[in-house]
């Protein structure tokens, strides 16, 4: 992987997908003592950053391909955002949700034009039932997360981000399944000038600060938090890239995420959702344990979905 592909995948879906924009406010800065960009990838179509990996996905895919079909699994975003960019590119989609995934997620595949499959809610149901298809079908299957072209995809958030803001010191992401932050990593990599990257978990979720510290993927030992989005781990793809270029996961209590999304509501007035809020959340926990390594930076936040 190098600056050339993350450049030629951030051309390839260009058309397909909003470029963003980046905002500011004085009292975090002011309260914080350090200049926040939010790269708000709640106003990105289909409501969240994972148009950008489907889309990428699904294009590097050859026609012939592309006329059988793609698969994937997910409770949601994910699911919403490949019926989006299938239906963008005249694909058709086989989505697999369980069945407790809210169905204002399913309404939105639908809408898309996605075709839902029902399973248990466990990864196994959901994995097999994916596999099924695939083998029936023909369709390609696309991982949420640990897929290299969806984590290419995904990093050209940071991308946009960097092309504004080249001098940040840091990008904050949350950390769910691992595909967001991995991309992210790679494209402040090869566009950054020294920015780290840090990643945003659930103390209730906290696999990826584990894995870092165990050097090996972990599972989670308890999904009990508000951020229903990082229930995930991560995959044998996503985390030798997160090892290799994550500088640390800050892990941030229920409250934490809570109090972050309120102040995002309250002074900059957007909505987003409890996963977002996490990275957000991170920083804040952050500056207040480590503050000299924060004042007068310039620090990136991937506000990831609404």
């Amino acid at each position: 992987m190098n600056r050339v592909a993350l450049k030629d995948c951030h051309d390839r879906i260009a058309q397909f997908v909003h470029n963003t924009p980046i905002l500011t406010s004085s009292l975090i800065n002011e309260s914080l003592e350090c200049q926040v960009f939010f790269k708000c990838e709640n106003f990105q179509r289909a409501g969240a950053y994972k148009i950008r990996g489907a889309t990428n996905a699904i294009l590097e895919l050859n026609r012939e391909q592309q006329k059988k079909g793609v698969v994937t699994h997910s409770s949601g975003n994910f699911a919403q955002a490949v019926s989006l960019a299938a239906k963008s590119l005249g694909v058709p989609a086989h989505i697999v949700m369980p069945t407790s995934a809210p169905q204002v997620k399913k309404d939105g595949v639908i809408a898309y034009g996605g075709i839902i499959y029902e399973c248990e809610p466990t990864v196994e149901a959901r994995q097999s039932l994916a596999d099924k298809i695939a083998k029936e079908t023909g369709a390609a299957f696309l991982h949420p997360s640990n897929d290299l072209n969806v984590i290419i995809g995904q990093g050209t958030a940071a991308i946009e981000l960097l092309e504004k803001q080249p001098d940040l010191n840091a990008i904050f992401c949350p950390v769910g399944g691992g595909g967001l932050i991995a991309g992210s990593s790679l494209s402040a990599k090869y566009f950054g000038k020294d920015c780290r990257v840090v990643g945003g978990e659930p103390f209730e979720a906290d696999d990826a600060y584990r894995s870092l510290v165990s050097g090996k993927i972990e599972g989670n030992e308890t999904v009990n938090t508000i951020a229903d989005g990082l229930r995930t781990t991560l995959g044998d793809i996503n985390f030798p890239i997160i090892k290799e270029n994550v500088s640390k996961i800050v892990r941030v209590t229920e409250q934490e995420i809570v109090s972050a999304m309120r102040l995002v509501w309250e002074r900059m007035k957007i909505i987003i959702e409890p996963s977002s809020a996490v990275a957000f959340a991170a920083l804040i926990r952050d500056t207040g344990e480590n503050p000299t390594d924060y004042q007068n930076k310039r620090i990136g936040i991937i506000i990831s979905r609404g």
